[in-house]
Parts: C-alpha cells; sequence; structure tokens
C-alpha cells in the first residue's frame, strides 16, 4: 500500500507542471525596433519593459523577444514555424516591414508575407497583434502610402488589432531618435511601449 501511495505521488509530481512552464507566452516576432538595435537589449528595450509591466501589473504572461535586427518579412517568415512550436504563445506581436521598406521591397510581396504569418499565428491558435510603420518621405509618396496602406489592409482582412505606427512621435524627435536616424533611443522605449500596450491589453 506504501509503494503504491509512493508511485501516485511520483506520478502527480512528474505531471505538474512549473510556474514557468505553465505561464502564457507572448512571441514578438520583429526586427531591430523590437530588438532594441543599439541598446541593451535585456535592460532597455521596449520589449523587455513590456515585460516589466506585464509583471507589475500581475499579468502571469511571460514575454519571448524573437526579434532579429536585419530581418525582412520573408526572413521572419521563414524562422515563424519553430518559433511556434517551441513556445506556442498565446499572442503573437508581429513588428516587421520596416526592412523590406527600406530594401524598396514591392509591397504586394510584404503583403503577402505578412499575410502567411498572420495565418501561420492564428492557425496555431494565438490572438495577433499588428504593428505598421511608416517609412521617410524620401521613397516617394506613391510608395509610401501604399506602403502605409497594407497594414491597415491587412488588419481589417485578419480582423486583429493595429498599432498604425510604432514611431508615432517618435521618428520625428531628434531628442529620442539615435545618430542614424532609423532607429530609437533608449529615451524612446517607453513611449513605444505605451503605443503597443492599449492594444496589447485586450488579448491577454
Amino acid at each position: 500500500m506504501l509503494l503504491r501511495l509512493l508511485l501516485i505521488v511520483l506520478l502527480l509530481g512528474t505531471a505538474t507542471a512549473s510556474p514557468a512552464e505553465e505561464a502564457p507566452r507572448i512571441a514578438v516576432l520583429g526586427d531591430s525596433l523590437s530588438a532594441a538595435y543599439g541598446l541593451e537589449r535585456e535592460r532597455e528595450g521596449w520589449v523587455t519593459l513590456l515585460q516589466d509591466r506585464l509583471t507589475a501589473e500581475g499579468h502571469p504572461h511571460q514575454v519571448i523577444n524573437a526579434a532579429t535586427s536585419g530581418d525582412t518579412t520573408r526572413q521572419a517568415l521563414n524562422r515563424l514555424a519553430p518559433l511556434l512550436e517551441a513556445h506556442s504563445p498565446e499572442v503573437l506581436v508581429v513588428q516587421l516591414g520596416g526592412n523590406d521598406g527600406l530594401r524598396a521591397l514591392p509591397p504586394a510581396e510584404t503583403r503577402r508575407n505578412l499575410s502567411a504569418i498572420i495565418e501561420m499565428g492564428q492557425s496555431a491558435g494565438a490572438e495577433v497583434l499588428l504593428v505598421g510603420i511608416r517609412l521617410p518621405p524620401n521613397y516617394g509618396p506613391a510608395y509610401n502610402q501604399r506602403f502605409e496602406a497594407l497594414f491597415h489592409e491587412l488588419a481589417e482582412d485578419y480582423d486583429v488589432p493595429l498599432v498604425p505606427f510604432l514611431l508615432e512621435g517618435i521618428a520625428t524627435d531628434d531628442a529620442l531618435m539615435q545618430d542614424d536616424r532609423i532607429h530609437p533611443n533608449a529615451k524612446a522605449q517607453p513611449k513605444m511601449l505605451e503605443l503597443v500596450w492599449p492594444e496589447l491589453v485586450p488579448l491577454l
């Protein structure tokens, strides 16, 4: 009888997941804007600040920063399947497209890749949050308008929330940008989080 009880206890202990394993996950699939380019990623980036805020406000979620500097939508799409399999995120934040635009890739190509990313995330059971970006004016009004519009179209087509521009009120402020005028500095990171937070919270 004692041996049977010990076996039951051992089996229950094996089947019980640790708190870290049980925590719902938020995966951020992004580029340098989420990878905290030029900053201390684990201390200053908006994704790290997101984890801090979730913890402070009592949310159990674990944030997975899957952002890679320089990623295009195609490159991010190619590494999405292993990310979904490894982490099974409850929420997938898709912050991509800037590198496509800076390389003047056809907006239709960017749209196809983002469509595939959203569909893969939703098929895996994740709520998807789309984060948009705008390009410098030197790319021309026609290209810029088409590029910006694709984010709004995708949000409507897939019924996902949208942060229209991650650098709203930031990109035009020299005090919030690094010397390259492309990447936000440490002072900008809390402002980026504030732009994402209202759209993210309803998905938790």
